[in-house]
C-alpha cells in the first residue's frame, strides 16, 4: 500500500475503496450548481482533489460502470491519466452518449480512480523484430 498526499477543497469525502477488494476508488463532482449534460455533449467536471503521486505510478480517471448502463455517461478519454508531477485539480471529462439529458448534481459520484505502478520504456532501434505465431494479424483477425 502507498500513501498518496492529497489536497481536498470541496465538502466532499476522499476517493475511497467501497468494497475490500475494489480497485477504483469513486470520486465526487465538485459544482456550484447543477450541470446538465445534452446528448453528445461533453464536459469538464471539477472535483476538487490535488493529488501528489510518488514518482513511479499514476492515476487513471475511469468511467463508473452503473452510469455508463444505466444513463449512457462515461469518461471521454478512457483511461484519464493522472502523471506523477501533475499539481492541478483533477478534472474529469465525461461525455452523454444517450439519447437524453443527464443532470449532474454537486457530491454525484463521477468516475472511479485507480493507482497504478508505471513502468518506463527504454526504446531500442533494430532492423528486425521477432516473429510470432500472431504476427500481424490485428483487428479483428481472429472472427468473432
Amino acid at each position: 500500500m502507498i500513501q498518496i498526499n492529497v489536497k481536498n477543497i470541496s465538502h466532499h469525502p476522499l476517493p475511497d475503496y467501497a468494497t475490500l477488494f475494489s480497485s477504483g476508488m469513486d470520486i465526487y463532482a465538485y459544482i456550484d450548481n447543477e450541470f446538465v449534460m445534452k446528448p453528445m455533449e461533453r464536459a469538464l467536471i471539477s472535483t476538487g482533489l490535488y493529488i501528489e503521486l510518488p514518482p513511479g505510478y499514476e492515476a487513471q480517471i475511469r468511467p463508473r460502470s452503473g452510469l455508463a448502463i444505466k444513463n449512457g455517461i462515461t469518461v471521454l478519454n478512457t483511461p484519464g491519466t493522472i502523471d506523477a508531477d501533475y499539481r492541478g485539480e483533477v478534472k474529469v471529462i465525461l461525455i452523454n452518449l444517450s439519447d437524453q439529458n443527464f443532470t449532474i448534481h454537486d457530491g454525484d459520484r463521477i468516475a472511479q480512480m485507480v493507482i497504478q505502478k508505471i513502468e518506463r520504456a527504454l526504446w531500442r532501434e533494430v532492423d528486425e523484430i521477432s516473429d510470432s505465431e500472431r504476427g500481424g494479424g490485428g483487428f479483428g483477425h481472429t472472427g468473432k
